[in-house]
């Protein structure tokens, strides 16, 4: 299908785009900071262009519906949504050199998706609990939460690698110079966390309506939805420790890395486990 022929190409810009931004920040030169950006829009125009064609496709198969309902589109939404993010907070913040560590996740989103074994990239019939309006809301919610975690849990690498910069030799400083400042990358960790908490709230409340429509329960438990309130609560923690208790700096970095480490559970880790929401094999 040409969708699937457009992503795979797709993930090699992603590719390119990411040693643009390794180049910028080596060379230093801003021609490769505009090249990088350019080459991560294309992408993403390309990305969106083969999402809304999966989309078509699908009503052209029989069975319409957004391309959000296996394992295979689940990860390309993932990445569109991280791309997305970053060009946004990109064009916010006028900063380039943090595209050399958020494009690889996406970049690494697309190669699993196209080459990891068992990972289905044929357009499927909805199975009957995914059959619902609230598939979209749900869905779309929770993975721009998950983008917005992702860039917080880059800028909180940055973060420790910024805060050992009197401790590398002259030539990693001079790499480490051109990232933003600690004092910076401190605000863009909270503004990454505080975006992405909103969304994860609404996909977790419109979750639970859609679990009330499908199985009749709005909460069972299911590991999906536990580890979903896990999440939830690292970062409302680290939420409620920066607004009350005045945390700055590695407390919050340390907690945003904890809490991308369950957003990867939750999403990877739970589908190994038997429950409602185990789509890995779909």
């Amino acid at each position: 299908m040409i969708n699937t022929i457009i992503l795979s190409w797709v993930t090699f810009v992603y590719f390119a785009a990411f040693v643009f931004y390794l180049f910028l920040m080596i060379i230093g030169r801003t021609f490769w900071g505009k090249i990088a950006t350019a080459t991560a829009l294309t992408g993403l125009i390309a990305q969106t262009a083969a999402l809304i064609i999966r989309w078509r496709e699908s009503y052209e198969l029989g069975f319409g519906h957004i391309p959000l309902a296996n394992f295979y589109e689940s990860l390309i939404f993932f990445a569109w949504a991280i791309i997305l993010f970053y060009l946004v907070f990109e064009w916010r913040t006028k900063s380039k050199s943090i595209g050399a560590f958020v494009i690889p996740i996406a970049f690494l989103a697309m190669a699993y998706a196209s080459i990891a074994p068992g990972v289905n990239n044929r357009i499927q019939p909805l199975i009957p609990a995914l059959q619902s309006n609230w598939l979209t809301s749900h869905v779309v919610t929770c993975f721009m939460g998950y983008a917005a975690f992702t860039f917080a849990f880059c800028c909180a690498l940055i973060f420790f690698l910024k805060n050992r910069e009197k401790k590398n030799t002259m030539k990693s400083a001079v790499l480490l110079e051109k990232l933003p400042s600690l004092a910076t990358i401190d605000i863009l960790i909270y503004r990454g966390i505080a975006l992405g908490f909103i969304f994860l709230t609404i996909g977790i409340m419109t979750g639970s309506v859609w679990a009330h429509y499908a199985w009749g329960s709005y909460w069972s438990w299911d590991p999906k939805e536990t580890w979903s309130l896990i999440t939830w609560i690292i970062y409302a923690i680290l939420l409620h420790s920066r607004y009350v208790q005045g945390w700055r700096g590695k407390r919050i970095a340390l907690l945003s890395i904890i809490g991308f480490a369950s957003v990867l559970f939750t999403y990877f880790g739970v589908n190994y486990l038997p429950g409602l929401h185990s789509y890995l094999q779909l």
